[in-house]
């Protein structure tokens, strides 16, 4: 089940590869996931020195007042990644083009997982076909209901 997903992930992105990665949080902030605050949309991952982190993501604290001032809701956050899967993301995004996007955040067992994607870009006219064929699938799903 997720708790956080960006769905604009699979229409601007055409998702190659998929894979699970810890990722560290503060406490008021996995409180908040788990209250199904927070946002995807427009983050990315991005590989430096040989760790993982998610850029662009906005998880505010759970309660406000509680949070001293220094306290950015998009702060750059550690992804917890073995190195083979490390060097696969590196060698993917660098030679073949490729952007590691996160899609969801959601619950394993009692830890926060990301779910992230190797994917490449999607052009206008894909987007447009993508937009044909959920019309279509729409369509055909209403005749059979009637």
């Amino acid at each position: 089940m997720s708790l956080v997903s960006n769905k604009k992930a699979r229409f601007d992105f055409e998702i190659r590869d998929t894979m699970e990665a810890g990722i560290s949080l503060l406490g008021t902030e996995v409180k908040s996931i788990r209250n199904k605050q927070g946002k995807l949309e427009g983050a990315h991952v991005i590989i430096r020195g040989g760790e993982a982190f998610l850029v662009g993501a906005s998880i505010p604290p759970y309660q406000q007042k509680n949070i001293g001032p220094e306290y950015d809701p998009e702060r750059p956050r550690k992804l917890l990644l073995s190195k083979k899967q490390l060097n696969e993301l590196y060698t993917h995004s660098e030679q073949q083009g490729l952007t590691v996007v996160p899609i969801s955040l959601y619950n394993s067992g009692r830890n926060i997982k990301l779910e992230i994607g190797l994917a490449r870009g999607k052009k206008k006219v894909d987007k447009r076909e993508t937009i044909k064929k959920r019309d279509v699938e729409r369509e055909l799903r209403r005749s059979f209901k009637s």
